[in-house]
């Protein structure tokens, strides 16, 4: 036999490598992410990435799952309505992920939810909290509590704590989560005996609540609970107190990150909100989480939205290690099965409705610091 020339086996075996390489990755098993990390509420959607990095990247390293590295397609949906739809249904038609985790807002979930539920795949919200987020279908599951216990907490803490009798509610109605979160706060304020003296509305993007904050004032609250996100919270805060409102201020999970001290500035001191964890927590697991985060992210203080983001990640992959597979309804059936998964935000069971039990923390601002107020159980 004629030996091939040199210049050819060297050729052959860059063939061979190349397809070895190919088939590793190709057997690598795909997870779609979907979130805000640029636009009016990228600070969410960055935070939950990084959590959601920090467990992909420590899964490997360990790795992977069922023999496979898992390989993270992440999507950016700009914060524009309508783009996680478009964005869900790229990531499974065309990237072929086996299941999607986010989106980080509800809005945004429920765009994406039809998609993965009629495609048979598997989708975990790290932080949408409006219930019908859920209702979607079988395929939809969240890793973080829902409105209505959020709702019966800040209504219970108003009460109990703050001892406020006369509430004003400030909601956007342009926000699932603001809408949903206020309906189920002045169900259980008013049926503890609290009085809701009025509701004032706006629409997110807004920028001027002087009108409504007048109101507010003429009408003699003694509280006032602000179901929306962390840009129009500083903003109304920040107006609240230059028309000499000195009451307290509350609101839910969508408060947190670090541009409501940015924006609010000293107008957010004293202030209070709902949320999944705190870091301040002294438990083994959530500081062992926060030192291997600030490690990875330049010292950078893991949120709720980074620990929420790192359960989504760390739950999909204990169901997918239990299915022994990514087939989708069996990997459905395995998530749906989750019992007392030991995640960073608490023990994390998956109940007939898809959602999360789980506790609630309250946070104040304090010295422009978050700070651990006290824990709410289910």
């Amino acid at each position: 036999m004629i030996p091939a020339p040199r210049h050819l086996a060297a050729t052959v075996v860059l063939a061979t490598l190349f397809a070895a390489s190919c088939a590793r990755q190709s057997t690598a098993i795909k997870v779609g992410e979907i979130a805000s990390l640029t636009g009016k509420e990228a600070a969410f959607g960055q935070s939950s990435h990084k959590g959601t990095v920090l467990a992909i990247e420590e899964l490997n390293r360990a790795g992977g799952i069922l023999g496979q590295q898992l390989e993270l397609v992440s999507e950016d949906n700009q914060t524009k309505a309508g783009e996680s739809a478009t964005i869900a249904r790229k990531l499974i038609s065309r990237d072929k992920v086996v299941a999607l985790l986010g989106e980080v807002a509800s809005s945004r979930s429920l765009e994406m939810a039809p998609i993965a539920q009629s495609s048979h795949i598997p989708m975990i919200s790290p932080s949408s909290t409006n219930p019908a987020v859920t209702e979607t279908g079988d395929y939809i599951f969240r890793v973080c509590f829902i409105d209505p216990f959020q709702g019966v907490v800040m209504a219970k803490f108003a009460r109990d704590t703050l001892k406020v009798r006369k509430v004003a509610l400030l909601t956007s109605v342009s926000s699932a989560y603001s809408v949903g979160l206020a309906k189920y706060f002045k169900e259980r304020f008013v049926a503890d005996g609290g009085e809701l003296v009025m509701e004032q509305k706006f629409s997110e993007g807004d920028k001027d609540f002087k009108a409504q904050l007048t109101a507010i004032k003429a009408a003699g609250v003694d509280g006032i609970f602000v179901p929306g996100y962390y840009t129009e919270a500083a903003l109304i805060c920040k107006q609240a107190r230059d028309l000499g409102l000195a009451l307290p201020i509350f609101g839910g999970d969508g408060w947190e990150a670090p541009q409501l001290t940015e924006i609010g500035g000293r107008a957010v001191e004293g202030t209070y909100y709902s949320t999944h964890y705190s870091p301040e927590n002294k438990t083994p697991a959530v500081q062992e989480f926060v030192k291997k985060f600030q490690q990875r992210w330049n010292g950078e203080t893991p949120d709720a939205m980074a620990a929420l983001g790192y359960d989504s990640a760390m739950v999909l992959a204990d169901a997918i290690k239990r299915a022994g597979s990514t087939d989708g309804a069996k990997l459905r059936d395995a998530i749906a099965a989750t019992k007392d998964y030991p995640g960073v935000t608490g023990a994390t069971t998956i109940d007939a409705e898809r959602n999360a039990t789980k506790s609630a923390v309250v946070i104040t601002v304090k010295d422009g610091q978050f700070k651990f107020v006290e824990t709410v159980a289910p």
